[in-house]
Protein backbone atom coordinates (compact mmCIF):
# COMPACT_ATOMS: atom_id res chain seq x y z
CA UNK A 1 0.00 0.00 0.00
CA UNK A 2 2.95 2.29 0.87
CA UNK A 3 4.83 1.58 -2.20
CA UNK A 4 1.07 2.10 -4.49
CA UNK A 5 1.17 5.63 -2.12
CA UNK A 6 4.90 6.24 -2.99
CA UNK A 7 4.23 5.67 -6.63
CA UNK A 8 1.09 8.34 -7.29
CA UNK A 9 3.35 10.94 -5.93
CA UNK A 10 6.13 12.59 -8.07
CA UNK A 11 9.30 11.01 -7.86
CA UNK A 12 12.28 13.94 -6.43
CA UNK A 13 14.67 14.74 -8.89
CA UNK A 14 16.16 17.04 -6.78
CA UNK A 15 16.88 18.44 -3.42
CA UNK A 16 16.54 22.03 -1.99
CA UNK A 17 19.62 22.79 0.72
CA UNK A 18 18.15 25.50 2.79
CA UNK A 19 21.63 26.35 3.80
CA UNK A 20 22.71 28.41 7.33
CA UNK A 21 19.77 30.93 6.86
CA UNK A 22 16.77 32.46 4.85
CA UNK A 23 17.92 36.20 5.43
CA UNK A 24 19.32 37.24 2.16
CA UNK A 25 21.54 40.02 3.78
CA UNK A 26 23.16 37.59 5.83
CA UNK A 27 24.26 35.20 3.40
CA UNK A 28 26.41 37.44 1.70
CA UNK A 29 28.13 38.10 5.11
CA UNK A 30 28.13 34.18 5.28
CA UNK A 31 29.59 34.31 1.80
CA UNK A 32 32.13 36.57 2.86
CA UNK A 33 33.35 34.58 6.00
CA UNK A 34 33.01 31.05 4.54
CA UNK A 35 35.50 32.34 1.44
CA UNK A 36 37.92 33.46 4.07
CA UNK A 37 38.32 30.12 5.64
CA UNK A 38 37.86 28.54 2.66
CA UNK A 39 41.15 30.26 1.36
CA UNK A 40 42.88 29.84 4.85
CA UNK A 41 42.28 26.33 5.12
CA UNK A 42 43.29 25.63 1.52
CA UNK A 43 46.43 28.00 1.76
CA UNK A 44 47.66 26.52 5.40
CA UNK A 45 47.37 23.04 4.37
CA UNK A 46 49.18 23.47 1.23
CA UNK A 47 51.97 25.33 3.15
CA UNK A 48 52.34 22.38 5.62
CA UNK A 49 52.04 20.25 2.52
CA UNK A 50 55.01 22.48 1.45
CA UNK A 51 57.16 22.54 4.83
CA UNK A 52 57.13 19.19 5.08
CA UNK A 53 58.74 18.63 1.51
CA UNK A 54 61.34 21.01 1.56
CA UNK A 55 62.44 20.20 5.30
CA UNK A 56 64.77 17.04 5.25
CA UNK A 57 63.98 16.99 9.21
CA UNK A 58 60.46 16.75 8.42
CA UNK A 59 60.93 13.23 5.90
CA UNK A 60 60.00 11.09 8.38
CA UNK A 61 56.93 8.74 8.63
CA UNK A 62 55.09 11.03 10.98
CA UNK A 63 55.16 13.81 8.42
CA UNK A 64 54.48 11.66 5.59
CA UNK A 65 51.08 10.61 7.57
CA UNK A 66 50.44 14.37 8.18
CA UNK A 67 51.28 15.43 4.59
CA UNK A 68 48.46 12.93 3.41
CA UNK A 69 46.16 14.50 6.44
CA UNK A 70 46.37 17.92 4.70
CA UNK A 71 45.55 16.46 1.59
CA UNK A 72 42.45 15.41 3.01
CA UNK A 73 41.62 18.40 4.50
CA UNK A 74 41.75 20.43 1.38
CA UNK A 75 39.76 17.49 -0.22
CA UNK A 76 36.87 17.94 2.54
CA UNK A 77 36.67 21.47 2.73
CA UNK A 78 36.59 21.73 -1.15
CA UNK A 79 33.48 18.64 -1.55
CA UNK A 80 31.07 21.27 0.60
CA UNK A 81 32.20 25.03 1.02
CA UNK A 82 32.60 25.95 -2.65
CA UNK A 83 28.99 24.64 -3.85
CA UNK A 84 28.02 26.35 -0.29
CA UNK A 85 29.61 29.48 -1.74
CA UNK A 86 27.42 29.28 -4.79
CA UNK A 87 24.29 28.62 -2.73
CA UNK A 88 24.72 31.89 -0.68
CA UNK A 89 25.96 33.86 -3.48
CA UNK A 90 22.41 32.98 -5.52
CA UNK A 91 20.15 33.02 -2.62
CA UNK A 92 19.04 29.53 -3.38
CA UNK A 93 20.22 26.25 -3.19
CA UNK A 94 18.83 23.55 -5.82
CA UNK A 95 21.26 20.61 -6.01
CA UNK A 96 20.13 17.32 -8.93
CA UNK A 97 19.55 13.91 -7.17
CA UNK A 98 22.72 12.53 -8.44
CA UNK A 99 25.29 16.04 -7.60
CA UNK A 100 23.58 15.33 -4.09
CA UNK A 101 24.69 11.67 -4.01
CA UNK A 102 28.18 12.26 -5.38
CA UNK A 103 28.71 15.16 -2.63
CA UNK A 104 27.42 12.50 -0.48
CA UNK A 105 30.12 9.97 -1.62
CA UNK A 106 32.92 11.64 -1.68
CA UNK A 107 32.64 13.49 1.93
CA UNK A 108 32.23 10.14 3.38
CA UNK A 109 35.13 8.72 1.21
CA UNK A 110 37.68 11.48 2.55
CA UNK A 111 36.12 11.57 6.19
CA UNK A 112 36.30 7.94 6.29
CA UNK A 113 40.28 7.94 4.97
CA UNK A 114 40.77 10.69 7.96
CA UNK A 115 38.96 8.09 10.60
CA UNK A 116 41.49 5.31 9.84
CA UNK A 117 44.98 7.46 9.02
CA UNK A 118 44.52 9.07 12.16
CA UNK A 119 45.02 5.39 13.71
CA UNK A 120 47.59 4.84 11.87
CA UNK A 121 49.44 7.99 13.26
CA UNK A 122 48.54 6.85 16.38
CA UNK A 123 50.02 3.55 15.36
CA UNK A 124 53.50 5.17 14.40
CA UNK A 125 53.63 7.33 17.50
CA UNK A 126 53.49 3.75 19.30
CA UNK A 127 56.41 2.08 17.31
CA UNK A 128 58.69 5.72 17.65
CA UNK A 129 58.10 5.58 21.49
CA UNK A 130 57.79 1.94 22.53
CA UNK A 131 59.55 0.07 20.19
CA UNK A 132 62.29 2.64 19.05
CA UNK A 133 64.57 0.05 17.73
CA UNK A 134 62.95 -1.74 15.34
CA UNK A 135 60.75 1.59 14.33
CA UNK A 136 62.37 2.10 10.88
CA UNK A 137 62.10 -1.22 9.52
CA UNK A 138 58.73 -1.77 11.53
CA UNK A 139 57.65 1.67 9.93
CA UNK A 140 59.42 1.41 6.24
CA UNK A 141 58.10 3.48 3.30
CA UNK A 142 56.18 0.19 2.01
CA UNK A 143 54.44 0.03 5.30
CA UNK A 144 53.79 3.58 5.30
CA UNK A 145 51.98 3.54 1.68
CA UNK A 146 50.49 0.23 2.60
CA UNK A 147 48.66 1.62 5.33
CA UNK A 148 47.36 4.93 3.88
CA UNK A 149 46.30 2.43 0.94
CA UNK A 150 44.32 0.41 3.34
CA UNK A 151 42.85 3.41 4.90
CA UNK A 152 41.69 4.41 1.36
CA UNK A 153 40.37 0.80 0.91
CA UNK A 154 38.36 0.32 3.67
CA UNK A 155 36.54 4.52 3.61
CA UNK A 156 35.87 3.73 -0.36
CA UNK A 157 33.98 0.36 0.59
CA UNK A 158 32.09 2.29 3.57
CA UNK A 159 31.30 5.18 1.33
CA UNK A 160 30.26 3.14 -1.77
CA UNK A 161 28.00 0.98 0.50
CA UNK A 162 26.09 4.47 1.88
CA UNK A 163 25.75 5.74 -1.28
CA UNK A 164 23.82 3.00 -3.09
CA UNK A 165 22.40 2.25 0.00
CA UNK A 166 20.74 5.86 -0.08
CA UNK A 167 20.38 5.59 -3.98
CA UNK A 168 17.48 3.12 -3.96
CA UNK A 169 15.46 4.49 -1.04
CA UNK A 170 12.08 6.46 -2.29
CA UNK A 171 12.51 9.99 -2.35
CA UNK A 172 8.64 11.09 -3.57
CA UNK A 173 7.41 13.47 -0.97
CA UNK A 174 9.28 16.61 0.48
CA UNK A 175 12.89 17.77 -1.09
CA UNK A 176 13.65 20.29 1.48
CA UNK A 177 17.06 19.43 3.30
CA UNK A 178 17.65 21.58 6.70
CA UNK A 179 21.67 21.85 5.96
CA UNK A 180 23.82 23.16 4.23
CA UNK A 181 25.64 20.02 2.31
CA UNK A 182 23.93 16.55 1.19
CA UNK A 183 24.15 14.03 4.57
CA UNK A 184 23.04 11.12 5.15
CA UNK A 185 20.62 11.85 8.06
CA UNK A 186 18.93 14.76 6.48
CA UNK A 187 18.12 12.32 3.27
CA UNK A 188 16.74 9.90 5.71
CA UNK A 189 14.31 12.14 7.21
CA UNK A 190 12.67 12.27 3.33
CA UNK A 191 12.54 9.25 2.52
CA UNK A 192 9.08 7.45 2.06
CA UNK A 193 10.43 4.04 2.10
CA UNK A 194 11.46 2.14 5.33
CA UNK A 195 15.58 3.67 6.24
CA UNK A 196 16.12 0.33 8.69
CA UNK A 197 18.86 -1.06 6.71
CA UNK A 198 20.38 2.46 6.39
CA UNK A 199 20.30 2.98 9.59
CA UNK A 200 21.94 -0.89 10.29
CA UNK A 201 24.36 -0.07 7.76
CA UNK A 202 25.23 3.71 9.53
CA UNK A 203 25.43 1.75 12.71
CA UNK A 204 28.04 -1.19 11.52
CA UNK A 205 29.84 1.94 9.41
CA UNK A 206 29.99 3.71 12.76
CA UNK A 207 31.58 0.69 14.43
CA UNK A 208 34.45 0.37 11.86
CA UNK A 209 35.02 4.16 10.64
CA UNK A 210 34.76 5.31 14.72
CA UNK A 211 34.60 2.93 17.17
CA UNK A 212 36.96 0.37 16.34
CA UNK A 213 39.95 3.28 15.50
CA UNK A 214 39.02 5.20 18.62
CA UNK A 215 39.77 1.60 20.51
CA UNK A 216 42.70 1.38 18.28
CA UNK A 217 44.22 4.15 19.15
CA UNK A 218 43.53 4.67 23.18
CA UNK A 219 45.29 1.20 23.21
CA UNK A 220 48.38 2.74 20.99
CA UNK A 221 48.54 5.99 23.62
CA UNK A 222 47.75 3.96 27.16
CA UNK A 223 50.90 2.23 25.71
CA UNK A 224 53.09 5.04 25.06
CA UNK A 225 52.21 6.67 27.99
CA UNK A 226 53.37 4.09 30.20
CA UNK A 227 56.71 4.49 28.24
CA UNK A 228 56.93 8.09 28.54
CA UNK A 229 56.29 7.73 32.41
CA UNK A 230 58.93 5.57 33.09
CA UNK A 231 61.55 7.88 30.94
CA UNK A 232 63.49 9.93 33.97
CA UNK A 233 64.34 13.38 32.66
CA UNK A 234 61.53 16.28 32.20
CA UNK A 235 62.74 17.51 29.66
CA UNK A 236 62.48 13.59 27.35
CA UNK A 237 59.23 13.26 28.70
CA UNK A 238 58.32 17.01 27.73
CA UNK A 239 59.65 16.16 24.10
CA UNK A 240 57.98 12.67 23.55
CA UNK A 241 54.27 13.71 25.27
CA UNK A 242 54.80 17.42 22.84
CA UNK A 243 54.88 14.99 19.42
CA UNK A 244 51.40 13.09 20.38
CA UNK A 245 49.71 16.05 22.52
CA UNK A 246 48.87 17.79 18.62
CA UNK A 247 47.37 14.56 17.54
CA UNK A 248 45.36 13.94 20.32
CA UNK A 249 43.84 16.91 20.44
CA UNK A 250 42.87 16.47 16.32
CA UNK A 251 41.44 13.24 17.56
CA UNK A 252 39.15 14.55 20.26
CA UNK A 253 37.65 17.45 17.78
CA UNK A 254 37.51 15.22 14.87
CA UNK A 255 35.96 12.21 16.85
CA UNK A 256 33.86 14.31 19.24
CA UNK A 257 31.38 16.02 16.26
CA UNK A 258 31.67 12.92 14.13
CA UNK A 259 29.88 10.87 16.80
CA UNK A 260 27.79 13.57 17.85
CA UNK A 261 27.02 13.95 14.09
CA UNK A 262 25.81 10.16 13.15
CA UNK A 263 24.92 8.15 16.55
CA UNK A 264 21.91 10.60 16.68
CA UNK A 265 19.70 8.83 13.89
CA UNK A 266 16.49 8.93 16.56
CA UNK A 267 16.22 12.37 16.56
CA UNK A 268 13.23 13.40 14.38
CA UNK A 269 14.23 16.66 12.57
CA UNK A 270 17.81 18.87 11.67
CA UNK A 271 18.44 21.63 14.73
CA UNK A 272 20.62 24.62 14.52
CA UNK A 273 22.95 22.56 16.67
CA UNK A 274 23.15 20.10 13.89
CA UNK A 275 23.97 22.76 11.50
CA UNK A 276 26.59 23.86 13.90
CA UNK A 277 28.08 20.62 14.56
CA UNK A 278 28.49 20.28 10.72
CA UNK A 279 30.22 23.21 10.54
CA UNK A 280 32.74 22.24 12.67
CA UNK A 281 33.00 18.99 10.64
CA UNK A 282 33.42 20.35 7.54
CA UNK A 283 35.19 24.01 7.92
CA UNK A 284 36.85 24.07 11.35
CA UNK A 285 38.61 21.31 11.86
CA UNK A 286 40.28 21.55 8.60
CA UNK A 287 41.51 24.77 9.23
CA UNK A 288 42.97 23.84 12.82
CA UNK A 289 45.01 21.26 11.93
CA UNK A 290 47.29 22.99 10.50
CA UNK A 291 47.14 25.50 13.46
CA UNK A 292 47.32 22.40 15.89
CA UNK A 293 49.89 20.67 13.73
CA UNK A 294 52.36 23.63 14.03
CA UNK A 295 51.50 25.17 16.71
CA UNK A 296 53.97 23.40 19.22
CA UNK A 297 56.69 22.29 16.82
CA UNK A 298 59.25 23.95 16.23
CA UNK A 299 60.67 22.11 13.34
CA UNK A 300 57.31 22.55 11.71
CA UNK A 301 57.78 26.47 12.59
CA UNK A 302 60.72 26.55 11.13
CA UNK A 303 60.16 25.08 7.94
CA UNK A 304 56.89 27.27 7.12
CA UNK A 305 59.17 30.40 7.74
CA UNK A 306 61.73 28.83 5.39
CA UNK A 307 58.86 28.37 3.34
CA UNK A 308 56.74 31.76 3.52
CA UNK A 309 59.90 33.60 2.89
CA UNK A 310 61.77 31.76 0.48
CA UNK A 311 64.92 31.12 2.04
CA UNK A 312 66.25 27.93 1.55
CA UNK A 313 67.23 25.14 4.60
Amino acid sequence: MEADACRNRTTVTEFILLGLTENAGLQSILAVVFFFAYVVTVGGNLSIISAIFVEPRLHTPMYYFLRVLSLLDIGCITVTVPPMLLCLLAHQCRVPYAACLSQLFFFHLLAGVDCHLLTAMAYDRYLAICQPLTYSTRMSREVQCALVGLCCAISFLNALTHTVAASVLDFCGPNIVNNFYCDLPPLFQLSCSSIHLNGQLLFVGASFMGVIPIILISVSYAHVAAAVLRIRSAEGRKKAFSTCGSHLTVVCFFYGTGFFSYMRLSSVSASDKDKGIAIFNTVLNPMLNPVIYSLRNPDVQGALKRVLTGKRC
